[in-house]
Order: structure tokens, then sequence, then C-alpha cells
């Protein structure tokens, strides 16, 4: 059975059960689906069944078919998020047909159209204040109105607070579903005022998710259910979008105050919020499901190092080695995935840096939060609306240079700035830190050796790989596993360049013997730079890596 729900301006949105295919969209009967307004045609367009599944054909009406937004002779398949345009009528798939049927049309008659509930054919999906489809329908009713009546009344909200502002919209979307008899008195008012005054004023369903700590992670596609990450793993939410107008006005909401801006001529935006969370938006046309929202929660609570051994990332082994890497000023670099936890780590071996050190870091977005007394932090810079102000990582990390530094701290590597990385390193600044998106350790220097050849400085690839070994110590590789929990997996050291490869050993692994519970276990080689390191095995820094030492 095909949903759809109908939206006419000036009347109640509704619910319509297609049970035979094909069906007509018209102006009047014959069509299955009739449309009023004098530019729908009497056979303006058909829903068809083929191969591939659903399609609509235009029948070569004047004002013609909109799909998403563009005008079609045929689109298809059609699926859950399809919004289609006829003569001013939003018509919207809610639900695809279990195609193993044909029955009949479940169409009201012309006269009585506007009057219908609007989720009187609707399967009613459970939820509070009553069920979820009913507040969904409604709540876009409200929205529109809500919108239509602040622009007759011509109120300017400019200078209003937030406050001033939600008190005096809660005022007036109250009056609006006072004089809407028809509202289904299972519905919790209260609860429908708040979702639309959140959407009108505020961000919307992202509200609670977003005071939810719980929270690592918000993903909204388009006005599908909104999905969420908690613990590592993600999951759909009973929370959506009523629209992607909605999604565009909180975009709009978000990052007007950053001084960005996002539409179809500039489809992308990245911005932090007021948080430090990061937010990331697409629009269509490139996003074809509707307006993408990703939004990386800044983590409010500061992981000690006893919190990543508890919780098992590294073992204590694993994270006094580190400490004494960061201490004895060995160059270190975080590798992993999106979302493997590399930023806090780094934040946490960031920490052991003396207080008697001058620190830059250098991000993308500002996440780091270091206590040190000696710390300058630089976050790169997009351009404006214009193509102008932008400052790069790269530029910071130049910059940097002129500032005195005894370590620097660079939130993530992606491109050129890798080149300027690695001579801070080798002219000085060694025991400086930073991440890189990589599956290995070896990998890792792969991707510092592309990074470098991005720079545009034309430089042999021998001579970038004897830069790579002289500068980089350390490796640390980190992973989200299967149940969701972050873990390092391994920890390797560069020893040095031979034959114009970059030699590796691998110190510490995330290994599983015998099928039991993966651990942390030494590999038995020992660091080359504790030679280095008067008393070493007095001081019982051998231990760390097992009987083999």
């Amino acid at each position: 059975m095909l949903t759809l729900s109908v939206e006419s301006a000036g009347n109640l949105p509704r619910t319509l059960h297609i049970e035979k295919l094909p069906c007509v969209i018209g102006r009047s009967s014959p069509a299955d689906i009739v449309l009023g307004g004098w530019r729908v045609a009497r056979d303006h367009a058909r829903i068809e069944i083929d191969a591939a599944g659903l399609r609509i054909v235009d029948q070569g009406s004047l004002a013609g078919t909109q799909v998403n937004g563009e005008r079609i002779v045929t689109f298809g398949p059609l699926t859950e998020s399809d919004e289609i345009v006829i003569g001013g009528h939003q018509l919207r798939v809610l639900a695809l047909p279990g195609l193993s049927r044909a029955i009949n049309v479940g169409r009201p008659a012309p006269e009585t159209q506007g009057l219908l509930n609007p989720l009187a054919h609707s399967e009613p999906v459970q939820g509070p204040g009553g069920t979820g489809s009913d507040r969904y329908v409604w709540r876009r009713l409200f929205h529109r109105r809500l919108l239509s009546q602040i622009d007759l009344q011509r109120q300017d909200i400019r200078m209003l607070s937030g406050t001033q502002l939600r008190d005096q919209v809660g005022r007036t979307l109250e009056d609006v579903i006072r004089s809407e008899s028809a509202l289904p008195p299972d519905i919790d008012r209260t609860t429908l005022i708040r979702e639309v005054l959140d959407e009108a004023v505020g961000l919307g369903p992202l509200e609670g998710l977003l005071a939810d700590d719980t929270v690592s992670e918000i993903m909204v596609n388009g006005t599908a259910p909104i999905h969420v990450e908690r613990s590592g793993k993600i999951e759909q939410t009973a929370l959506a979008f009523s629209s992607d107008d909605a999604i565009r006005s909180v975009i709009d909401r978000i990052i007007a105050p950053l001084g960005r801006h996002v539409d179809e001529g500039s489809p992308m935006v990245d911005a932090r919020l007021a948080d430090g969370s990061r937010l990331n938006a697409v629009l269509p046309p490139l996003s074809l499901s509707g307006p993408a929202v990703t939004i990386r929660r800044f983590n409010r609570r500061l992981y000690m190092a006893s919190d990543l051994v508890e919780l098992g990332t590294l073992s204590a082994q694993m994270l006094a080695f580190l400490k004494l890497c960061v201490t004895s000023r060995r160059s270190i670099v975080v590798s992993g995935g999106t979302g493997a936890g590399k930023t806090t780590l780094l934040n946490l071996l960031s920490g052991f840096i003396g207080q008697d050190e001058r620190v830059i870091t250098i991000e993308d977005a500002a996440e780091l939060r270091l206590d040190h007394r000696n710390l300058v932090s630089l976050e790169a810079r997009p351009s404006n609306s214009e193509g102008r102000g932008l400052v790069s990582v790269r530029d910071l990390v130049k910059n940097a240079l002129r500032m005195r530094p005894d370590r620097i701290v660079v939130g993530e590597c992606r491109g050129g700035e890798a080149l300027d990385m690695l001579q801070a390193m080798n002219t000085g600044h060694d025991g400086s830190l930073t991440t890189v998106h990589a599956n290995s350790p070896r990998d890792a220097l792969s991707r510092i050796e592309v990074m470098t050849l991005m720079s545009g400085v034309d430089i042999p690839l021998q001579a970038i790989r004897e830069q790579i070994a002289s500068a980089v110590h350390i490796v640390v590789q980190q992973a989200r596993c299967p149940d969701g929990r972050r873990r390092v997996t391994d920890i390797s050291e560069v020893t040095g360049i031979e034959s114009g490869r970059v030699l590796m050993q691998s110190l510490f692994r995330l290994q599983s013997i015998e099928g039991r519970v993966p651990q942390h276990l030494a590999s038995g080689h020992i660091p080359q730079f504790l030679e280095g390191i008067p008393n070493a095995r007095s001081a019982g820094l051998l231990d760390l890596f097992g009987s083999a030492a």
C-alpha cells in the first residue's frame, strides 16, 4: 500500500492510502487523487510500477510536476523521503506499498477533502503526548500557520531577547492552536506547543539531544527519523523534523551568529557551536534526501589517565610508556578512523607536557582542553561568503614557528600542513603531537607522505621519507571496536630508514589469544630511544616491555 500525505494551501493535511496502481493524479474524477486548482490538469501525472519500483510520470501538463524541487518528466524509483509538488499541492511519500496485492483506492469525495482529520487513514505510531504520526502532521500545519500569522501581524522580532522571543511567539502559537477546533483531543497541546516552538524559534528536535550528555553524535537525514550515537553505537530516535524548510531554518539559526552562510550556491558549511560541538551541513542538490546535518558533540567530561585505563582504552603499562615518550620529547602521531577517540587521547598526552614549556595548539575546530599555564590556542578560519578571510591550519603552523614554541600540537593533519609539521619537528620542536586518519601505523606514515606531496613543494619521495623517519618517533593506532569501545590497538616506534623504506617495530598490541577477550600485550621489542636514557634499567623502564626486556 502506497501512503501519501497531501498538503494544500488553506486546508488541513490529509493522508491517502493508494491500494491500486497505477493511479492517476488530476483535477477531477475519474482521477484517483483529486487536487483542486487551475494549475492541475485533468490527467496531470501517474504513479506506476516498473522493474525498479515506483515511479511518477508527468502527462505533459502545462504547470509540470516537481520532485524534490526539480521539474521532471519521469522520476523513479520513489522513496519514502521524496516530495512531489503538483499545482501548489505538496505530496510526500510516507510509506511504500507492499506490491503483492492490488486493491481499491481509498479516495475521499472532492467536497470533503479539506475537512478530513489529517491522519484519518494512517497507522498510528505511539509516542508521548499523542500518536507520533498525529503530532508530526499537526506540527507541520501549525508551524506553517504560525509563520504566516507572525508575517501578517508584522511583528518585529529582531530586537527581542531569546526569552522574550519565545514568550511572544508562544502566545501567538497558543492563539493559532486555540482557533483550531479539529485538533484531536488525544494530542497533548503542551507537548505540541513545545515542539512547534522549538522548531520555530529554537533548534527543533535537536534541543533535547544537545542537552543529553549521553549523545556523542547527532545525524539528521532530511525529514527521516534522527539518528544518534551513544556509547559508540548508532541508534534511531523517534524524533524528526517536520519539513526541509524547518531544517534549513535551524541550520541558519546555528550558523548566523558565527558569520557563516549556506545556500544552494554554497551548499556545504562547517561550524563550531557555542559549546564547542562541531556542525556540518549539506543542502540539496548535493544531498538528495534533503538537508543533512551532522553534529559531533563536544565532550564536556575531561578524561583523566585513570579513566582511560579503567575503560580499557589502553593498559597501565602503555600509559606509562606514552607518558615517558612525552616527557622525553618524542614526537607522537595518533592515528585512527573517524570517531576513534584520537582527540581524547591527544588531549591526555598533551597534559603530560611540563609546565615550564610553551605550548601552541592548532586546530581546525577547537576541541583540545589543556590545563597549561603557558598555552596559546589557535583555530583556523574558513573564508567568508565572498571567498575572503581564509586562514588555514598550514598558515597557523607557519606562524606558530615565530611564537617561540617548545611544543606544537596540531589537532589533525589533513593536507599540506604535514610538511610544515615535519620541518618543525626536525628543527628543534621535537616532542610535538598530531593526529591523522589512517587504518594502521604503516598507513599513517603513507598518509603523511601523501599529505606532504599535497603541499605543492617539489620534494623527492626519498627526501620526504627521510624527513618522516627523523621527525616521527611514535605512532599510536586507535580504533572503535564493534562493541562501541575506543581502544588503542597498536603502539609502534619508527626506527629509521633502510633502502628507501621507513622501518617500524611494534611495541604494544591489542591481541586475542586462543579466543579470549583481547588484551593489551607488549611485543617484547625494546624502544631504541631508551638507550639514551640514563639508568633506564634501574628505573624499571625496561620492565614495561615484558620478559624479553
